[in-house]
């Protein structure tokens, strides 16, 4: 009796886990070379949602004249902490990368923050990511300051790794689009299309740049 009921409680679980599987996007490069911080999107038709929801406050720190992380993916509506870190003055500006970015037509936002003052804690200040769409960041007085933040519409986004790669779990089955955004691919990639199932599933988006390399 007691195996019977094992059985049946089985059973009834099959059916929920057949709904949903893994996805791993491999993006390469133009000369096939991994892509690390790439961002990859999914549009599942079953929609859904993943067990990790996307951040939805995330923090920049401003040192060395970088931004650290130089690219971050987050929900639309997330808070963002700009903390500066440096002895002298950011003036951070933000707006839609793209052929407008840093257009005051285009909108984003402005934050001015004083440098860190000796053995006192750093200056920061917050914005809020109110629009979908990759956001480039930069600073009106160290032209060299670049970085991202890939406000997603979808709640399946995530950035790909060292080795190029970015994993999903439990993705519901049937078709899904794959979107995949890098800073340097200009020229949109195309979404591509595929069916999941029950079982692992492995995809390449092949960029047509080579990335620029990051500053260490």
């Amino acid at each position: 009796m007691t195996r019977t009921i094992v059985a049946l409680a089985l059973c009834a679980l099959a059916p929920l886990v057949a709904q949903a599987g893994g996805l791993q996007v491999l993006v390469l490069d133009k000369e096939g070379k991994p892509v690390q911080d790439a961002v990859v999107a999914l549009v599942p038709s079953g929609g859904g949602a993943p067990r990790t929801p996307l951040p939805t406050r995330v923090t920049i720190t401003q040192e060395k004249m970088r931004f650290q992380p130089p690219v971050s993916v987050v929900a639309v509506g997330a808070r963002g902490n700009f903390v500066n870190n440096d002895p002298w003055t950011h003036h951070v500006r933000a707006s839609p990368a793209g052929a407008l970015e840093f257009n005051s037509s285009a909108g984003g936002f402005d934050l001015l923050i004083d440098g860190k003052p000796d053995n006192k804690p750093a200056r920061s200040a917050e914005a809020t990511f109110d629009k979908a769409g990759p956001v480039l960041l930069g600073c009106h007085l160290h032209a060299s300051m670049r970085g991202h933040v890939y406000v997603s519409d979808t709640p399946w986004a995530a950035l790909t790794g060292p080795a190029g790669s970015a994993s999903f779990d439990a993705v519901p089955n049937g078709p899904v689009f794959v979107r995949v955004w890098q800073a340097d691919q200009l020229i949109a990639v195309p979404p591509s299309q595929m069916v999941l199932t029950d079982a692992p599933a492995k995809a390449t988006v092949q960029l047509t740049v080579v990335p620029r390399r990051r500053r260490v």
